[in-house]
């Protein structure tokens, strides 16, 4: 295996300005630099990263925490991370918490353990974990989910707003007993889209009935679940909001099973637009999310803490688009214009 004293050798410098060329030092001549670089590829050298990231005290990794590596949410949210994250000079480390502060916090450790660059999270809840990187200065932006009492830059979407346009969309297609599936208790997300939804029935003149609120795990298992519980009430509900695309997947799937005719019997709208949602019969009304943007502007505030870390914290409010498909509109054929 070459070491630095053999391109040094290849490339008729010294060592100090291999070393240079291989830390990005920008004050190697430009003539030299190259020679080492063509030594460098010609021997097949490879920097020690271990070493470096020693004299550089940060590596060039970014860890992701997210809570669901299952969820095709979170898939798009990572690939908008990703591509800024190379474009910067890092390489992004992907950690699944399963919504568990104990996993969560574990991850956490070994971002501080192996120096990383900085941190993207979607926390499950614990503050500390998340205040455990900012006490330790490492830079951190918080995505999808605010955590409280936490100041740290922070990327969200308007999901109170959201849901309420959603429920709002299904009392004005004629349903009247409207359900809701959402997420854990204290989970940031599924707290917000249950006030939505409970917002637009007041503001409808409709009470708030708990009966119609199902918790659920944000999975299909739990969507579906969830779903079946509600269709033992009595009188059974004839529309459902479902707080997450997993949810509404398992709702779906559970009316399907129950021979429950969508839109007929059952409207349905879900939160998190998939790519087969106008695929399927009937297609499927949902709110959708600007995932991949998501993504990139959590990694750009993360490159703007990097390069700044004394810089206020920020927040970041992204929009949401609720599409309105078949599954939601009683007696209306939408692929026929009306």
């Amino acid at each position: 295996m070459a070491t630095i004293y053999d391109v040094a050798r290849r490339a008729e410098v010294s060592p100090a300005t291999v070393s240079r060329v291989v830390n990005g030092h920008a004050n190697v001549d430009p003539a030299l630099a190259e020679r080492v670089r063509t030594a460098m590829r010609e021997l097949n050298y490879r920097p020690n990263a271990v070493a470096r990231n020693l004299r550089r005290s940060r590596t060039t990794l970014w860890a992701v925490i997210i809570a669901d590596i299952g969820n095709p949410f979170f898939t798009a949210l990572v690939r908008g991370v990703e591509d800024v994250a190379q474009g910067a000079g890092y390489s992004v480390v992907l950690c699944n918490s399963d919504d568990d502060a104990g996993k969560e916090g574990q991850y956490v450790d070994a971002a501080l353990a192996e120096q990383m660059a900085g941190v993207i999270i979607s926390p499950s809840g614990d503050a500390a974990n998340v205040n455990r990187l900012i006490e330790a200065r490492v830079p951190v932006v918080v995505i999808d989910r605010q955590a409280d009492d936490v100041r740290a830059d922070t990327v969200l979407v308007d999901n109170e707003h959201a849901a309420e346009l959603a429920t709002t969309h299904l009392i004005e297609s004629g349903y009247q007993r409207i359900a809701c599936i959402t997420g854990p208790h204290s989970v940031f997300t599924a707290d917000q889209r249950l006030l939505g939804y409970r917002r637009a029935l007041e503001s409808h003149g409709r009470p708030f009935d708990p009966e119609l609120v199902r918790y659920a795990d944000f999975r299909e298992q739990g969507g579906y679940r969830a779903m079946a519980a509600l269709l033992t009430l009595r009188p059974r509900p004839d529309a459902v909001f479902a707080g997450n695309n997993l949810t509404t997947v398992g709702a779906m799937e559970c009316l399907v099973d129950s021979g429950v005719q969508v839109p007929g019997e059952m409207g349905m709208v879900g939160f998190d637009d998939v790519p087969w949602a106008h695929l399927v019969r009937p297609s499927l009304t949902t709110v959708a999310q600007p995932t991949y943007e998501l993504g990139r502007t959590a990694a750009d505030l993360l490159s703007q803490r990097i390069a700044n870390p004394d810089r206020a914290p920020s927040t970041i409010t992204l929009n949401t688009k609720l599409q309105i498909r078949d599954s939601s509109v009683r007696g209306v054929d939408l692929r026929h214009g009306g």
